[in-house]
């Protein structure tokens, strides 16, 4: 006499049990990320939303890799991720919106002897450009 599995008996509701719980996950990681967002706006005065194309134009992705920008892979300068949890920005200035800002726009202020060159960025552009990173 052949044997019935239990296999589908038990995968359905564990599944109908899971699903939820993932859902819920996702809801409240969605809140999250909104919020974040909503700081670093206001943090900065910019628009994360506007700051990809700004990281492409100014070939930021070249020197660091920033997550979330596709290409943007670069080891010369540090990674970007988690900028908004630092103490320093270049390790040399304290972490603050209007440090980010103006470091984006010329690091030299700070540090004479930065790798990081002057980028060419507009200070409106270098506050979208503070927004996505302290978002992300």
């Amino acid at each position: 006499m052949p044997t019935k599995s239990v296999w589908p008996k038990l995968v359905g509701p564990a599944l109908l049990i899971g699903l939820p719980l993932v859902a819920g996950i996702a809801v409240t990681t969605a809140k999250a990320r909104l919020k974040q967002e909503a700081v670093a706006q206001a943090l900065t005065g910019g628009n994360p939303a506007l700051a990809p194309p700004i990281f492409r134009r100014y070939g930021c992705g070249g020197c660091h890799t920033i997550a979330g920008i596709p290409g943007a892979d670069g080891k010369v300068g540090g990674p970007l991720a988690g900028l908004s949890e630092q103490v320093y920005i270049g390790g040399v200035v304290n972490n603050n919106s209007d440090n980010l800002v103006v470091w984006i726009v010329s690091p030299q202020r700070f540090s004479a002897n930065s790798a990081m060159p002057a980028t060419g960025v507009k200070e409106s552009e270098a506050r979208h450009l503070a927004a996505y990173l302290y978002a992300h």
